[in-house]
This record gives C-alpha cells, structure tokens and sequence, in this order.
C-alpha cells in the first residue's frame, strides 16, 4: 500500500480501535487514532487524513453529528461509517449525511473492509483528478477565450497566428517525407494539419477539419494545436503516454470540446507510425474522405472510422493497426475537395476522387494543378492536404 495514504479512526472501543490500527498497520497505511467525536474533529483539522473510519456511537459527540462536521469540512475526503450490525437504520441516515460507505461491526472478515477502503480512495482520485482536468481545463479556455479575442480584433494577425502553428510544408522523418497544403475558404480556416516526433522512432500527424468557417472555427484550431503540445509535454517529461495512443488522444479531445464554451466539433484521422517497424496506429473521428493508401500497384481507401469528436460526451474511440511497410504514399484530403466536384451523393463523388487519383499523379502539386484550385476565384470550402511518402519524395 501506498505510504503517503493515511487513515484516521474515530473508535471508542480500545480493542475494536487496536484491531482495526493493527490491521491498517499491517496493509503499510499511515493511521491517526481518536477516542471520541470531539478529538476526532481536532485529529482531522490537524493531520488531514486521505480516510475516515467512524464509529457512529461515541461518547459525547455522536457519531452522525462528527460525520456532518467532516463532510462539511471536507466534502472530498471518504468517510466509511463502521456500525453495529443492529444500527443498520443509522447507517442509511449516515449515508444520506455523506456518508461514502459502511461496514458493519463486528469485523468478521477484514476484506470486507479493505474493499471497502480500495472502492473510497479510488473514487476520491478520480474526483480529484477530475476536478484537477476541469480546472486545467477552465485556464486553457480562458487562455484560449483571450487568443479568439485576438483573432476577432486583427484577422490578418489572427491569420499569421494560424499559420505560425502549422508545421513546415516539407520535413523529413526516417524514411518517410511528409507534405501539407492548405488552401482556407475565408482569410481564416478551419481546418488543420500537423506532423511532429514522438521520442526517437514514431512521428504523429494527423489531419483535422472543424466544423464552420472563420474566428470561431480556426479558435479551435489553436485548442487542438495546445492538447496536442501539452500530451506531446507530458510524454517528454516520462509523466504519461496518451499522445503515443491515437485513440485516448480523441477521447481527451472529445473531452475538451464538449467542456468547452464554443459549440463547434470537428473530424479528425490521427496516425502514429513507427519509423523503426513500420507500423501504423490510428484512429479517424468521423474523417471523409477516408485516407487513400498506394502500395505500388493501385489505391485503396483506409476505412474504419467512429464519430466526430465534439457532438457526443460518450463517444468511443477505436484504435487500428496496419503493416505500413507496403505503402508507398498515404494521401490525406479534407472533404472541402469534394465541393470541386458536382453534385452528387458523397459516395459518387469519393469514387470520383478515387479516380481521379488513381488516374493521374498523387502529389500534392500535381492535385492542386488538376483541380485548378489556385485558380479558383471563390473557395466553397477549405481544402486541406497531407501526403505521407516513403523514400525519394517527388513531393
């Protein structure tokens, strides 16, 4: 057991308290004693235990009035109510009180009692650690409140901004050259890319389009870009590794938006390749078209997928794997490319895509010439690309 979790036990009875202290001293607990109500209150304030074990019969003070003085001092900290088996009726009145738990006494089997110590500090990490997520929550959307007032002040810097955070056009990990473009609807888009080292041997990347044009749009831009650094953070720090897990990083992210004040969800295919094994982790929230892989002979399309990330609090994320080592270019397209063709199903119009690939070059260049997107004089929509080759890039 932990050295750091200490319990204090509020019980009158000397053999009951020593039975219980010799049992927490026995599982390594730090433990606090106290023989009635009054010390009991005193022994809280003083040592701030991480649990409480209360009697609910004490001299002086009683027990359900020592509970409601904790509670209150306390509302996070567990206190597990230890009752005599025939004041079943005082400990429902305890649990309605704040009660987090009760064992009956006497002690019989003692792994009653542990379980029900394991189940109370466990569910007082995760309120702290909630409310811990929530506040770094809170500061990050203040922070990131002050940077969309930003960007409705000044959309020329708010635009230089948006692109300060993209990655450079061309860069090169291991074997593999990575290419973006993007191409906004409005001076502002709201779609995404980026590409970035994890550790020695796996680069993530991933491709993102938010729902809406504009400020409010390309705000959540700059939110995606600050999850991403800060997991990105914690793994160089050796305090965690969800950025390296495609699908706990859209779980955190679905997290944050539906926190977050501004009504906006996006689609987003978030890859971890592995520059050593060649393989690919990834996870797609929603992202059309699916991504486009060539081999060498022809392409195919990479389609699993779950929902966007942002519409529903309990959305669930699926992480794949594939063997990499065959392809020999991903391409990656945001679904604005679609408004270059005409209307039609969404179906008819990826199997033009398909197509239209297929049939002539892949690089980035090459399709931006062929839909005559730098021409276009009015853009329906933002266009984004990402485009993962391996060896000689002709990008």
């Amino acid at each position: 057991m932990s050295e750091t979790v200490k319990i204090l036990t509020i019980e009158d009875e000397t053999a009951v308290r020593r039975s219980l202290v010799a049992h927490l001293e026995d599982l390594e607990y730090d433990f606090v004693e106290a023989t009635n109500g009054n010390e009991g209150i005193e022994q809280f304030k003083s040592s701030k235990p991480d649990l409480v074990l209360c009697d609910l019969r004490l001299p002086g003070m009683d027990g359900l009035d020592v509970l409601s003085t904790l509670a209150e001092l306390s509302p996070d900290t567990p206190i597990i109510i230890v009752s005599g088996a025939n004041q079943v009726a005082d400990a429902i009145q305890a649990l309605k009180r704040g009660a987090w738990d009760y064992v009956t006494k006497p002690i019989v089997d003692f792994q009653v009692l542990d379980a029900a110590i394991e189940r109370a500090l466990n569910r007082a990490r995760l309120i702290n650690e909630n409310r811990a997520y929530q506040k770094h929550l809170e500061t990050l959307n203040m922070e990131l409140s002050i940077a969309l007032g930003q960007l409705r002040e000044d959309e020329e810097a708010a635009r230089a901004l948006q692109a300060s955070l993209l990655p450079p056009t061309k860069a090169q990990f291991g074997d593999y050259h990575f290419r973006r473009q993007l191409f906004p609807s409005l001076l502002l888009s709201g779609d995404f890319v980026d590409y970035f080292a994890i550790g020695d041997h796996e680069v993530g990347f991933y491709i993102a389009d938010i729902s809406g044009h504009g400020a409010a749009s390309a705000f959540v831009t700059v939110m995606l870009k600050t999850l991403f650094e800060k997991h990105l953070d914690a793994y160089q720090r050796d305090q965690e590794e969800i950025v390296r897990q495609p699908s706990e990083m859209l779980d955190q992210l679905n997290r944050a938006l539906n926190l977050s004040p501004i009504e906006k969800y996006l689609t987003i295919f978030y890859g971890v390749l592995d520059l050593k094994t060649h393989n690919l982790r990834f996870c797609s929230g929603g992202q059309f078209p699916y991504p486009l892989l060539f081999d060498g002979g022809a392409f195919k399309t990479l389609t699993s997928h779950d929902k966007p990330v942002g519409l529903f609090e309990d959305s669930i994320y699926t992480q794949h794997e594939i063997d990499f080592s065959s392809v020999q270019q991903m391409l990656m397209i945001s679904d604005g490319i679609l408004e270059l063709f005409p209307r039609d199903s969404a179906r008819r119009r990826t199997e033009w895509l398909l197509q239209m690939v297929s049939d002539g070059g892949s690089s980035i260049d090459e399709l931006v010439e062929r839909f005559d997107i730098e021409g276009l004089q009015e853009m329906p929509d933002d266009i984004a690309f990402l485009s993962i080759t391996r060896g000689d890039s002709n990008e």
